[in-house]
């Protein structure tokens, strides 16, 4: 069984177990929560839409030398400091910076370059610690959060240097 289909079976088992959980709950929790995934399923589905179109235009757009150069698997160290610095800087949702990692993959980036970069913008993007983090928690808090978090995107990179493959 490949992992990707042990992956679609644990996720579709979860739609079923919480759905079953909402139908015991009565008819008004289960047309509710069948309500509520559906536009939720609806509003997502462009945003997933754009973000794979948006992430070839960008593989389209930036050479694949500047890839292979800047997080190519010969950048070593430099290329894991620039790939941190890369995801804290994109801005967006999942959709973007997934997308955007799979592109550097595909178009010849290195595996702990890319894995650093997801990593630093799942940590601390730029956008989001400005205008979803400090508005809501004290400001010293977020910064100190992304201070300790600054070791794990190298600490993912060299994980995925001894694994040597994704």
């Amino acid at each position: 069984m490949s992992a990707a289909l042990l992956i679609d079976i644990l996720l579709w088992g979860s739609v079923l177990g919480v759905g079953l959980i909402a139908f015991r709950r009565g008819p008004p929790v289960f047309m509710a929560s069948l309500r509520e995934g559906s536009m939720d399923f609806i509003n997502i589905v462009p945003r997933i839409a754009l973000g794979v179109i948006g992430s070839g235009y960008i593989a389209a757009i930036i050479p694949q030398e500047v890839i292979t150069g800047w997080l190519g698997p010969d950048s070593g160290w430099l290329g894991v400091a620039t790939a941190v610095v890369a995801g804290a800087a994109t801005p967006g949702g999942p959709v973007i910076g997934f997308s955007i990692g799979t592109v550097a993959l595909k178009s010849g980036g290195g595996v702990p370059q890319v894995v650093a970069y997801v990593v630093a913008w799942a940590l601390f993007a730029f956008q989001r610690v400005i205008l979803w983090e400090i508005p809501f928690m004290p400001a010293r808090f977020v910064w100190f959060r992304c201070a300790v978090s600054v070791p794990f995107p190298f600490v993912a990179a060299v994980i995925a240097m001894v694994i040597g493959k994704p």
